[in-house]
């Protein structure tokens, strides 16, 4: 509540919608149409109901960390960086469904997932220089880009060639 008073309810009312924003435009971004189901994709894989569930945890928690950290310092050069780095990460986070499910390219979502896990990173780095247990909130965030880049890396593997010059249909 400390913090809430310190920052009054303009940086979380931000953050949310700004997390809301990513999460809308990844949901409009990803289709699970025909493409998607005929893809061979290994065992493990979460269930397509886990999705929305999980990611609506994630963003709460990084909402939460972006509040956290903001308040934490209100120097308006760490301020700067912290946007800077969630807006790159939000951006990131967007492009990977655009590349994966509107392109049809895993190929290419493969390489921009090893991107966007790297600015999870520099998210936590960037919140971790003002407050660690805010960094902390992203660590699952962290391990479910791990698991979708492992997951993504597994359907390139399975499902070759995504280039539709090198396919005969």
């Amino acid at each position: 509540m400390t913090g809430m008073v310190a920052g009054g309810w303009g940086p979380p009312i931000v953050a949310g919608l700004a997390a809301l924003a990513v999460a809308l435009a990844g949901g409009v971004a990803t289709r699970t149409d025909a493409w998607y189901r005929r893809l061979r994709v290994p065992a493990w894989k979460p269930p397509d109901w886990a999705f929305g569930p999980v990611w609506a945890i994630i963003f709460a928690l990084t909402t939460a960390s972006a509040v956290i950290a903001w308040n934490a310092d209100p120097d308006p050069m760490a301020r700067a960086r912290l946007v800077s780095v969630f807006a790159v990460n939000g951006a990131l986070n967007i492009a990977w469904s655009v590349i994966f499910f509107r392109l049809r390219r895993p190929d290419w979502a493969f390489a921009e997932v090893l991107v966007l896990w790297l600015s999870i990173l520099a998210v936590m780095a960037i919140v971790g220089a003002v407050s660690l247990p805010a960094a902390l909130l992203n660590l699952p965030y962290l391990a479910w880009v791990s698991v979708a880049a492992c997951l993504n890396r597994t359907i390139v593997r399975l499902n070759p060639p995504f280039d539709p010059r090198l396919r005969s249909t």
